[in-house]
């Protein structure tokens, strides 16, 4: 009985923190919230959208999925490639850092200006202080791909792409052809895949 209601009193403050994932359609949660920038001016999702929408990314400094390792190439690496095709196509694009559980370490606002530098971001890096857009989203990995239309409503989520597959067959952009696909007024063929990468380090 004890253990029953530690169980049920952790999953009440598990599920009062980190609200159910968004649906496809759903309207982006805390949009005029400002975060702070380790790379340029502080910005909300309704600052920085653009015409054809706003691309929104969860990541962190560390995780392998994000950073690389020997055996995968890590996928910052396409960050710039990324921002630049959605600049060219009027799309925002914005990284943010959810890691509340890591602040005080690798994840610090510290090390998001030096590894924003680093790796030459072009594009903004936010800190999401307290894991609030991570929890309201309910994003899970680092990375994990949000794609919000131009009134802010989910039209993609999920990973950059299939690479983390090593039984692919084909390479499929998914994030790309999401962009080029709303940029050129098109169907989303693709419109939700699963996310791959490390937890969000939350702060409980």
């Amino acid at each position: 009985m004890i253990k029953l209601c530690l169980y049920l009193l952790f999953f009440l403050l598990v599920n009062s923190t980190v609200s159910g994932q968004l649906k496809l359609k759903d309207k982006a949660p805390l949009s005029d919230k400002l975060m702070v920038s380790a790379n340029t001016e502080s910005l909300s999702l309704i600052k920085a959208i653009k015409k054809n929408g706003l691309v929104v990314i969860f990541s962190c400094n560390t995780c392998p999925f994000v950073v690389g390792t020997e055996s995968f190439p890590g996928w910052e690496l396409q960050y710039n490639e990324l921002y630049a095709q959605a600049t060219k196509n009027n799309i925002g694009f914005l990284i943010l850092n959810s890691n509340e559980g890591k602040r005080a370490g690798d994840d610090s606002f510290i090390e998001m200006k030096k590894h924003a530098e680093e790796k030459k971001y072009n594009m903004p890096y936010l800190m999401d202080e307290n894991s609030a857009l991570a929890n309201a989203f309910g994003a899970k990995t680092t990375p994990h791909v949000y794609f919000f239309n131009e009134k802010l409503s989910l039209i993609y989520m999920g990973s950059i792409d299939n690479i983390w597959d090593k039984n692919r067959t084909q390479t499929i952009p998914y994030l790309m052809n999401a962009m080029l696909a709303k940029s050129q007024g098109n169907r989303i063929k693709i419109k939700h895949t699963t996310p791959k990468g490390c937890s969000i380090k939350r702060s409980h």
